[in-house]
């Protein structure tokens, strides 16, 4: 597989937690927050809007209450996989914005153009995007910025996505960030920049489209 094109989709790799360098966002002092990231909040509402944007696309993509029924069951972690992406999102950017890399939106289009030419079209590439991710039609181009600031960021230390020295960039913009999680949502492994609870695997080669199929 070429280098260039290994990427990192977002949601998620299996790490053991960092509790005692967390602490807990969902009290008083932070009322409403999903998270805290740089001093910034992510809120509750925030985040549920994301959560909703993901569930109104799959309704829309199915035929009947059956089928519907079927991908809620196939995404039953939604609401925590959705503030992780939520959360990285951030961390990466701060890693891309301290090494210098950036991306332009030429580059995304690129990128889209040709997963569309793979998947069989943009309705195809949004519906095994939206199957296989979670991630809902609006918000394709921003999960590509991402995949691409992680790609350029691992060319930019001269390595890829899999390696410790990209997680160390990571781990280093977490801790810039004080990433703190409500603990309903779990909590934040600093050295790994990801949720302690998430299951699956982190990277992912986008360079073959995922094929679609019924929600």
């Amino acid at each position: 597989m070429h280098r260039r094109r290994r990427t990192a989709l977002v949601l998620t790799a299996a790490i053991a937690a960092a509790a005692p360098l967390l602490t807990a966002c969902g009290n008083d002092a932070h009322p409403g927050a999903a998270a805290l990231v740089g001093g910034q909040r992510i809120t509750v509402s925030q985040l549920d809007e994301r959560v909703g944007e993901v569930r109104a696309a799959q309704r829309a993509a199915v035929q009947n209450e059956a089928q519907y029924q079927q991908a809620i069951a196939r995404t039953g972690t939604l609401t925590r996989d959705t503030l992780h992406t939520m959360v990285l999102d951030r961390v990466l950017h701060r890693a891309a914005d301290d090494a210098g890399v950036s991306v332009s939106r030429k580059e995304i289009q690129q990128m889209r153009s040709g997963l569309e030419q793979r998947a069989g079209g943009a309705k195809a590439l949004e519906t095994a995007w939206l199957r296989q991710y979670g991630i809902p039609p609006q918000r394709l181009e921003e999960s590509l910025r991402l995949q691409l600031e992680a790609q350029k960021l691992a060319e930019k230390l001269g390595t890829t996505v899999d390696r410790p020295e990209f997680w160390k960039a990571l781990s280093d913009a977490s801790k810039d960030l004080n990433i703190d999680l409500n603990p309903r949502y779990g909590t934040w492994d600093v050295q790994k920049s990801s949720r302690a609870d998430a299951k699956t695997p982190w990277v992912r080669d986008v360079t073959t489209a995922p094929t679609p199929q019924g929600m």
